[in-house]
């Protein structure tokens, strides 16, 4: 059984005032061990070996895509997984997208972590129509995308949600209209054929929510913006999937990790 899990760590775990939240993410990541894990935000952290000092911690080798615009991500992997090739989606995003292709006995996993544009619709759904190219080039069929996608899911009201929002962050998940609520980039991913693992295998309550936690988040209201969007063929493994709630997951960011249990082994 491998375990994917996806988190943004806000900001590299470490505030403007200097308040370091990284000992509560290593205790997090120790307790749930993913083997493949998908960091975003990680402001600090993707130079001078800071990353791969935080990832020695927690036991795990660091791949990392750098941003130009705002912050990178990565993808984190524990031995004894093999990792075959890593790299990033080389397009302009306004954070970025690493890419990493691991051995399992049913063939090689690929595992994408990306962090969308949390101020413009139209510029996360052209980010998640790159995402969906880039997950078809794999060519193979077990493929993860992982992350912050900043899209809220189609099919579900959200009105009342977003009524609680000031204006200001209202206005980053409705269309030009103001009023249509923009779920276009995870819907432009679903049409591509990759599929939604929390309505499929999701425990506990039915929304899946992952923002705000106790740490704070006045952006946020009740959302699920985090995603683990999955190939069929790897859909069919799945076994489990939870958002980590309770003890350090409270404090440690302002997003709550989602994990997913996979029937595959390593190759």
């Amino acid at each position: 059984m491998l375990r994917a899990m996806t988190w943004n760590i806000r900001t590299g775990g470490r505030d403007r005032d200097g308040t370091d939240r990284r000992d509560r993410i290593v205790a997090v990541v120790t307790d749930q061990r993913p083997d493949l894990l998908a960091l975003q935000e990680l402001r600090g952290l993707d130079s001078d070996g800071r990353l791969a000092e935080l990832a020695e911690r927690m036991g795990m080798v660091p791949h990392v895509a750098r941003s130009c615009f705002g912050q990178a991500v990565a993808v984190l992997v524990r031995p004894p997984l093999r990792v075959l090739r890593a790299g990033r989606v080389r397009r302009p995003f306004h954070h970025a997208a690493a890419r990493i292709e691991v051995a399992t006995a049913d063939g090689p996993l690929t595992v994408f972590s990306a962090h969308l544009s949390p101020y413009s619709g139209g510029r996360r759904r052209m980010e998640a129509d790159w995402l969906a190219v880039a997950v078809r080039r794999t060519g193979g069929e077990l493929a993860l995308l992982a992350g912050d996608l900043n899209t809220l899911e189609p099919a579900v009201d959200h009105t009342a949600r977003l009524a609680g929002l000031n204006a200001l962050h209202r206005r980053r998940h409705l269309r030009r209209d103001g009023r249509t609520v923009d779920t276009r980039a995870v819907a432009r991913l679903l049409d591509a054929g990759l599929v939604d693992l929390w309505p499929r295998t999701g425990g506990g309550e039915p929304a899946g929510l992952t923002v705000p936690t106790r740490y704070g988040g006045a952006e946020f209201a009740g959302m699920r913006l985090d995603y683990l969007l999955a190939t069929p063929a790897l859909t069919a493994t799945a076994r489990a999937v939870r958002v980590v709630r309770g003890g350090d997951a409270d404090r440690a960011s302002d997003h709550y990790p989602v994990v997913a249990d996979l029937a595959l082994a390593p190759g």
